[in-house]
């Protein structure tokens, strides 16, 4: 069997500028663009001829997100967030500083202070958080 996990759909109330900012944050491609939806996709998953590859290949390749509209806006914290983790080549702080500067905001879920992870929210108010740097 050939099932894998291809995208997170984000309900949200305006898919195309959540679309926008974490395609920035992400360093990612926006490649479908419609008022029901907008996709956000890692730039290699657009790479080689006619986007054609094998099935290992398609296997490995990462997941993408698809953003909705929904008439409300968000009024809980999340069931389901998005970990992102810098490389240990990679300066953590730096990276949360620019999450921030596009448009990221801290918040408090009711974590303590010693964890090694930051919440932060998407312009939307979705959380999501930076993990410690990452090798594998």
């Amino acid at each position: 069997m050939a099932l894998k996990w291809y995208t997170v759909v984000v309900d949200c109330t305006d898919p195309q500028a959540q679309a926008r900012w974490w395609a920035q944050a992400l360093d990612w491609l926006v490649v479908y663009d419609t008022p029901e939806e907008a996709v956000a996709v890692p730039k290699f998953a657009m790479e080689g001829p006619e986007h054609e590859v094998d099935l290992d290949a398609w296997m490995r390749r990462g997941q993408g997100l698809v953003f909705v509209p929904v008439p409300e806006g968000k009024e809980l914290k999340n069931r389901l967030h998005i970990d992102l983790a810098p490389h240990t080549s990679q300066d953590r702080e730096a990276e949360i500083a620019r999450l921030i500067e596009l448009g990221a905001a801290r918040a408090d879920v009711g974590q303590s202070e010693d964890v090694s992870w930051t919440v932060l929210t998407d312009p939307e108010g979705n959380e999501f958080c930076v993990l410690s740097s990452r090798d594998g």
